[in-house]
């Protein structure tokens, strides 16, 4: 059975508050661009059957936000405490314990873990957009697996698309 993975980067955070890397909020545009994709998922009937969350607040609340838009509830949200500042390898730890019965899962993450995650299961890098992202805040890359999440490895994953919050229609918001 064919697997959907959806890897999107939390939204646009707040810096005008000081507090740590894990307490930073999201800010109007990060939560904006939240309710925006998740929107657009349940539009496009692409709504995951599990998200996986890093436990940094912008993280969460992008996940959470993005569920509530899908029309799920917040406990649809897991949160994993190591994809805060993972890389390929712990990013794919997490997805491979994912239950087999998962046919979508959504990961929401940070960069530059999230970009390297990306690369990394795709056979050759994609192209890299004009403004030199891959992966923006409230980025979204559609990945399709064959077999299971258990046997997850690199280069492996088709990319379907990348979409980014901001270019999806304002009333998406």
């Amino acid at each position: 059975m064919p697997r959907e993975l959806l890897l999107l980067r939390h939204g646009k955070s707040d810096w005008s508050t000081p507090v740590g890397d894990l307490a930073r909020p999201l800010n109007k545009r990060g939560k904006r661009g939240a309710r925006r994709m998740g929107t657009w998922l349940a539009r496009e009937g692409r709504v995951p059957e599990r998200i996986l969350a890093s436990p940094a607040v912008r993280a969460r609340a992008t996940a959470e936000t993005c569920a509530k838009a899908m029309g799920l509830a917040r406990d649809a949200v897991t949160i994993e405490a190591r994809l805060y500042s993972a890389g390929p390898e712990a990013l794919a730890q997490a997805v491979s314990r994912c239950p087999a019965r998962v046919s979508r899962l959504m990961v929401v993450g940070h960069n530059p873990g999230l970009e390297a995650f990306l690369v990394w299961l795709l056979p050759e890098p994609p192209p890299v957009p004009d403004d030199g992202k891959l992966l923006p805040t409230a980025s979204l890359a559609r990945l399709t697996l064959d077999g299971p999440w258990s046997s997850l490895d690199a280069g492996q994953a088709r990319l379907i698309e990348i979409q980014r919050a901001r270019a999806l229609p304002a009333e998406l918001a």
